[in-house]
């Protein structure tokens, strides 16, 4: 079976000539020596937006590391915007075999602005996973709540997420301290739902 490794051929790396925009990439990879990432056990929880994380969790549902999201404020006027190259080089780093994340569409009363945030965030999201041959699922917010135990809505939905959080992982409680952390603790419970959907016992 092939792996997104093998796409490149190495060749004209070595002679110093890039054949496409993902040859970068793959050089980098090599570079760092990676397993090969359709056999890592671990899993990758992303809750989307540039408030959002990204977590790695163990096939037996451990928390291994969470991070915010990699986002720069060197969008037009300012604005911040997930970092494209930031967030590709952290997935490359986890070597994790599938990556989890929100399913969010245009919501009710949402301005324009806001709705092409989160529709950007996506497509950096998409294309860095598309680039590195990482597998992508889609969870709604439902979906995802229903899987880990938490109540479908928004009333208090930011704390119950980090109560959880807590809650299955004590050791890392620092992790989710602080108001703001809302979203390490829903990237990491995405991604123990995504291992919960495939029957595993988390």
């Amino acid at each position: 079976m092939k792996t997104p490794f093998e796409i490149i051929n190495p060749a004209p790396l070595a002679a110093g000539r890039a054949p496409n925009s993902f040859c970068l990439v793959a050089e980098h990879l090599e570079d760092n020596k990676p397993p090969r990432a359709l056999q890592a056990p671990n899993i990758i929880g992303i809750d989307l937006g540039i408030a959002g994380a990204v977590a790695l969790l163990s096939a037996a549902g451990d928390l291994v590391e969470v991070a915010d999201m990699p986002a720069l404020r060197d969008g037009f006027g300012g604005r911040a915007a997930v970092n494209a190259s930031l967030l590709a080089g952290l997935l490359a780093r986890w070597h994790a075999r599938e990556v989890v994340c929100e399913f969010v569409s245009a919501r009710p009363k949402e301005g324009a602005v806001g709705a092409f945030s989160f529709g950007r965030s996506r497509g950096v999201i998409e294309g860095a996973c598309a680039a590195l041959g990482l597998p992508i699922r889609l969870l709604t917010p439902a979906a995802w709540k229903r899987a880990v135990g938490l109540p479908v809505g928004r009333d208090r939905a930011k704390d119950a997420a980090r109560s959880e959080a807590i809650r299955r992982w004590p050791a890392h409680a620092g992790l989710f301290a602080r108001v703001r952390d809302d979203g390490r603790a829903e990237a990491a419970l995405i991604g123990l739902a995504g291992l919960k959907r495939e029957g595993r016992n988390v």
